[in-house]
């Protein structure tokens, strides 16, 4: 029955940080953690176009493998928080960055999405040349390519362990719908204002490829993922994407032991990124909802971490106990 009753980070949180946008915004913008430190190789892709991955080789026997949310990057601090408790723990860590998020645009047309597993088992296949097993982390977007990553590929290196979703966006549309509502309208203005000048080196690169006038009527996901995210990466409609790419559609099909902890006040997430049902009658997928912790936040009371790294090191040690 992995649907997780109880939490522990409900009496682990800080009155103050039981208030959403306080503990969200808190580690978001203000809560610092320095890089570790990273060896970065560029990995040619095969269809032209490449990635950066930042990674630190502790230990040739065990190894995370983090996955950034949406315009985030590989030295974001929850990404350095979270690779630091592991590398302390004698993991190593293996930190990558989806396609224009490394600091250096990409080269071709697309790039990146919720979906995106053929990037990411393109890291996957880079690290396990380097250790013996991985086991994979994903925050928010990172976390649903995550999912859909153990649920839709065939025949999984039987290297790849385990993996734990934080604040992941089971069911992308009702997190967009989400995103509308009330002061979460100011995350979804950050994530257009970064996106929009991506869109605009994009137009400079490939002109003749979309209508690129329309990224000035851009307010919100509705347009962008109109105009540009489904058409790039080939999708009908923004409802053909937020349909397909949804890790609804795929984790009914994990079979690799996983933990999802998604906090019920998390601002970027809707009622139907709660997959109670699914979960209790799962045998792999587990699922614990935190009352508090916002969005890919969870901080501690006087501890540098946060619960969700915490938790993710205790699920993977709680794997090898069994």
């Amino acid at each position: 029955m992995p649907l997780i009753n109880y939490s522990s980070y409900n009496q682990s949180v800080s009155f103050l940080h039981k208030h959403k946008h306080i503990s969200t915004i808190y580690a978001g913008m203000f809560k610092k953690f320095p890089t570790p430190d990273y060896k970065r190789e560029i990995l040619e892709l095969q269809d032209g176009d490449f990635l950066a991955i930042d990674y630190n080789l502790k230990n040739t026997n065990k190894a995370i493998i983090l996955c950034h949310g949406l315009e985030g990057n590989s030295q974001r601090t929850y990404m350095n928080s979270c690779a630091t408790y592991f590398l302390q723990r004698n993991f190593s860590v293996f930190a990558w960055n989806n396609r224009s998020c490394s600091g250096e645009m990409n080269r071709l047309p697309k790039l990146y999405h919720h979906a995106a597993i053929e990037d990411l088992d393109a890291v996957i296949q880079f690290a396990l040349t380097k250790v013996d097993e991985v086991y994979l982390i994903g925050y928010s977007m990172g976390g649903a390519q995550t999912l859909n990553y153990l649920g839709r590929t065939n025949n999984i290196n039987e290297r790849v362990k385990a993996a734990i979703a934080i604040s992941v966006p089971i069911e992308v549309k009702s997190s967009v719908e989400s995103l509308k509502k009330g002061f979460n309208k100011v995350y979804m203005k950050n994530f257009t204002n970064d996106l929009i000048p991506k869109l605009k080196y994009k137009a400079e690169q490939f002109p003749e490829l979309l209508n690129w006038d329309k990224i000035k009527d851009i307010k919100g996901f509705d347009d962008l993922d109109d105009y540009f995210t489904a058409p790039l990466h080939g999708f009908k409609d923004r409802e053909d994407y937020y349909f397909k790419v949804s890790p609804a559609r795929s984790i009914t099909n994990i079979i690799k032991p996983v933990l999802i902890i998604n906090a019920l006040d998390d601002p970027f997430l809707g009622e139907d990124c709660y997959p109670k049902e699914f979960a209790k009658n799962s045998t792999t997928v587990y699922l614990e909802i935190p009352k508090y912790g916002g969005h890919c936040a969870f901080p501690m009371k006087n501890v540098p971490h946060s619960y969700a790294e915490i938790r993710a090191f205790t699920f993977i040690e709680s794997l090898s106990n069994v």
